[in-house]
C-alpha cells in the first residue's frame, strides 16, 4: 500500500522556542508510531510537520505518499448537515466512494442529516476519523484521536486502525494513554 515514513534528525522551533531536536524514527507499511510525552512537548507540532503544514528547523521527513490528518479542530460548518460536510471533504480528498463505509465504520451514518452544531464532541471526533478513513491515504496522522470518545467509539477507532494497518497503512498518533494501537513503537518527546 505504501512506502515507509522516515523522520531524520528533525528539529522544530515555534515562537522562538526550540520544541525538540534530534528526533528520528521510521514507520514501515503496516506499522504505527505513538508520540508520547507531557503537554507542550511538541507532539501536535510533530504531526503538523509530518502533514506538511509546518516546516522543520532542521532534519528531514522522507515520505512522498498521501497523508490524512485529524487534528484537534474539526472543520465542519455548524449549519450544514454532517453528511453534506463529510461529502464536501471526501470530494476534495478523492474519497466520495469510500465515505459510506467510513461513516459506517465510525457509527455516524444515522447522523448524516444532523446539523454539525448539534453534534457532541465525541460525534465530531468520530466524524474527523471517518474523514481520515474516507480519504484513502496510506499515512494517518491522528492527534489524540480518543479525546471525547466513549469506550464503544474508542473500540470502533481501534478496529479501523487495525484494518488500515492490515492493509499496509501507516499510523502516527499523539497519545496520552492506550488507544488500541497494538504493537506500536513509541517516540517520547520532552
Amino acid at each position: 500500500m505504501s512506502e515507509a515514513l522516515e523522520i531524520i534528525d528533525l528539529a522544530c522551533q515555534r515562537g522562538g522556542r526550540l520544541l525538540f531536536e534530534g528526533v528520528s524514527a521510521q514507520v514501515v507499511p503496516g506499522g504505527a508510531l505513538q508520540l508520547v510525552g507531557p503537554n507542550g512537548t511538541g507532539k501536535s507540532t510533530l504531526l503538523r510537520l509530518l502533514a506538511g503544514l509546518l516546516q522543520p528547523a532542521a532534519g528531514a521527513i522522507r515520505y512522498s505518499g498521501r497523508r490524512a490528518f485529524a487534528g484537534h479542530e474539526v472543520a465542519l460548518k455548524p449549519r450544514q448537515p454532517l453528511g453534506v460536510e463529510l461529502a464536501h471533504w471526501a470530494r476534495l480528498d478523492g474519497g466520495l466512494t469510500r465515505l459510506p463505509a467510513a461513516m459506517t465504520a465510525m457509527n455516524i451514518t444515522a447522523l448524516a442529516e444532523v446539523p454539525c452544531r448539534l453534534l457532541s464532541s465525541g460525534q465530531r471526533r468520530r466524524a474527523a476519523i471517518a474523514r481520515v478513513i474516507a480519504a484513502g491515504a496510506p499515512l494517518w496522522l491522528l492527534d489524540e484521536p480518543t479525546a471525547g470518545l466513549d469506550s464503544a467509539s474508542a473500540a470502533l477507532l481501534a478496529a479501523a486502525m487495525a484494518a488500515h494497518r492490515a492493509a499496509g497503512g501507516l499510523i502516527v498518533a499523539a497519545v496520552h494513554g492506550d488507544i488500541g494501537l497494538d504493537g506500536a513503537a513509541q517516540l517520547r518527546l520532552g
